[in-house]
């Protein structure tokens, strides 16, 4: 089936770094946002959000980690994709509570490859579901000056206390989050539905007590979300509707975009 068809006003590149070449597609003009996908993959939600981020004034870009390019969301799909694309390969800390993903060092790099390409202030980044957390390990590359955290579930918590107030991210990432946003005059946002088992209470308490002020949190109800198979989740796709508070959460990620990297 012809997935790419979601893609198809998307310009398809590629970028290696590290001996690690991956599809990336871009869109738009202005200073760089990087759209890192959630679960499944690429699909056609997270294309629509970067559509909207597109049409805000700045270049979106869309790399392909895992799952299919295109491809829509199924529960078959998806399954495959989490223990496949993400439970058995090096490149993801499913468990790690205190350390970051190696597949972060390629999204620096393409980080550092996009502020050149595109200039203004810095680049934005988000990470959705498993990915979540990396815009926040990010922010060791000085040209990120956005980061966004939608639903982040790694790691993934189950009923161990410690992993669920993990971020996923090591001392010195912290430490160095914390300088720039002190030096830089900087910040980030955490979005979450409150019920999300996926997102627990701590995580977010760990954010608070790391970051004090600098974490911006949006926190929404379950009567928020849009009518979707799964129970609320994904913040920005998925459960976003046309209005009321998910609506006005994407608007505030994208006014903080354009802030931050110079498009506003």
């Amino acid at each position: 089936m012809g997935y790419e068809a979601a893609l198809s006003d998307y310009e398809e590149t590629a970028f290696t770094h590290g001996g690690r070449t991956r599809k990336v597609f871009k869109k738009g003009s202005g200073p760089a946002v990087i759209v890192i996908h959630e679960m499944p993959g690429l699909h056609p939600l997270v294309i629509a959000f970067a559509d909207r981020v597109a049409a805000s004034g700045m270049t979106v870009y869309c790399p392909s980690l895992f799952g299919d390019p295109g491809r829509p969301v199924t529960t078959g799909y998806a399954l495959r994709e989490m223990i496949t694309g993400i439970c058995i390969r090096r490149e993801f800390n499913v468990w790690a509570a205190d350390k970051s993903s190696p597949i972060v060092d390629w999204l620096k790099a393409l980080a550092r490859k996009v502020h050149a390409d595109c200039g203004g202030k810095g680049v934005g980044a988000v990470g959705m579901c498993f990915t979540g957390g990396f815009a926040l390990a990010m922010m060791t590359e000085p040209s990120v000056v956005a980061p966004v955290l939608s639903q982040p579930s790694l790691p993934l918590a189950g009923k161990n206390p410690k992993r669920g107030a993990g971020i996923g991210v090591s001392n010195a990432e912290i430490a160095c989050a914390r300088q720039r946003f002190a030096d830089e005059d900087l910040s980030m946002i955490g979005l979450r539905f409150k019920s999300d088992a996926f997102v627990p209470d701590a995580r977010f308490e760990t954010y608070r007590r790391e970051f004090g002020d600098k974490f911006e949190a949006i926190e929404l109800e379950d009567a928020d979300a849009a009518p979707a198979p799964m129970k609320p989740h994904s913040v920005l796709t998925l459960h976003l509707k046309d209005d009321g508070p998910t609506k006005a959460a994407e608007q505030r990620v994208l006014a903080f975009f354009r802030e931050r990297t110079g498009a506003a």
